[in-house]
Parts: C-alpha cells; structure tokens; sequence
C-alpha cells in the first residue's frame, strides 16, 4: 500500500474572512475561517491550509489572532502562509498553532530564506507555495498573490528551493483558479518530474471526478476551496470518489 493521500481544504482569507475569486481576482467573500476550518475537520480532512492572500500585497505580516483561533479549533495539521518574511515570522506563526508555514514571494525575493528556515525549523515545517501559470511555452512563478508575473521558471524554482531546503510543493495553477474545470494535469505531472518531496495539487477543483485525476499526475495531496465554501462537495464527498478510483486516502 502507497502512502495515503491527503485532502486539504484551503482557507484564503483577506481581512480577517474567508474569500474566493477566479484567477485570483475579483474576491468574495465566503465567509469565518475559524467556523468553516471546524467544518472541515469535522468532514474528515486531512489538513488546513490557511493563506492570507492580501498580506504581502499589503505589505503586513498574517492575521496572528486569527491563525491563534483557527488551530484552537482544529486538531489536524495547519499550514499557514501569507506575508512570511523572515524566520521569526515562522517563529511567531509556530507559536500561534501553525504546524508549517508556506512560503511564496519572500522566498523568491531573497531564496536564501529558504534555507534559514529549514536549517532553524526543519523541512517538514517548510512549504514553497508557487502560484505558476503558463507565458510564453513555459511554465513561470507569480508573486503578491498571482498578481505580478516574474520570468523565473516554475520548474528550476521548485527544483533549486527543494536543494535549499523546501519539504513540500503546494502548485497552485493561476490559469486553472476557481475555474472549476480541473486541475492542470501537466503542471502536476512536470513538478513530480522534478520534485523529490510531496506534491500538493491546487486550483481548478470543481467536481469529484477531478481528484482522482490529479492524484494519478503524481500529486501526493489534492487541496480545493471554492467547491467546499459553495457546499458542492464535503471533504467525504471527494474521499469517496478517490476510495471508489482506488485511491488509498487517510
């Protein structure tokens, strides 16, 4: 038996709540982090990935208290991105419940943060979040919540950040975003290619059907948002149809 595949819903959260766009614009709100991350864990998922997708567009650290009250509430794993700018930013979001922390922008900034994080907190507690999309034939990074395109190639990144130090890759497809038309499969498939640590699929959910596709693309992790904040599907929902494509889940 492989090792189990996680199911992870995701938490963007602007201004203390829950919101979600398509392509990450135009955001709505969706509604409280901490009701909606017990609902969650109470359907049986697997982790909680909270990102504050304004915190580094606005030039400010992570909502602490709110991270604070999510993991009061939640007894699985919490991963919490958003604004990481430093070590003691981990420091501090460790000390208010997260279990790893997701680094995107900053990183891309400085790569060397990559490495002083993991060598002070371990790689299990370092998660490189890359928001890819395609330009020009190629897959590249986008920083400040998708909103500024950078040439660094997505695939060299992920490749050179796993060396420095990254435990994990959470790939999330700008194109695909609250589409709901499935997930990049090629992206999923070129970031295995590269990658020695687990791979987290992320953007394009919109059916059960779209799981289990993504799993066998060699992702180790599928995480969704909008199809659980609308209630299109529950966590057990999506369990059910990767048991039924005989995927093994926790």
């Amino acid at each position: 038996m492989g090792v189990a595949v996680r199911v992870i819903p995701c938490l963007d959260v602007a201004d203390g709540r829950v919101v979600k766009g398509v392509n990450f614009l135009n955001l709505r709100d969706a509604g409280d982090p901490v009701e909606l991350a017990r609902k969650y864990y109470e359907q049986g998922a697997d982790e909680i990935t909270f990102l504050d997708v304004t915190a580094t567009v606005d030039n400010r650290a992570t909502t602490y208290d709110v991270v604070r009250a999510t993991a009061e509430q939640v007894f699985i794993p919490l991963t919490v991105g958003g604004g990481v700018r430093s070590a003691e930013d981990v420091a501090r979001l460790l000390a208010s419940g997260a279990d790893k922390v997701g680094v995107n922008s900053a990183a891309i900034a400085r790569p060397d943060l990559v490495g002083e994080i993991a060598d002070r907190f371990g790689a299990q507690v370092l998660v490189l979040s890359l928001d890819v999309k395609r330009s020009g034939g190629r897959f590249v990074v986008t920083t400040h919540g998708g909103r500024t395109e950078t040439d660094l190639d997505a695939l060299q990144w992920a490749r050179e950040a796993i060396e420095r130090g990254a435990g994990e890759l959470l790939v999330n497809s700008i194109d695909a975003d609250g589409t709901k038309r499935g997930f990049d499969l090629e992206l999923i498939e070129a970031m295995r290619d590269v990658s020695s640590v687990p791979v987290i699929a992320s953007g394009g959910a919109g059916a059960v059907g779209d799981f289990a596709p993504a799993i066998g693309a060699g992702a180790d992790a599928v995480l969704a948002a909008s199809v659980f904040h609308n209630g299109e599907l529950t966590v057990g929902d999506v369990k059910h149809a990767l048991d039924a494509a005989g995927v093994v889940t926790r």
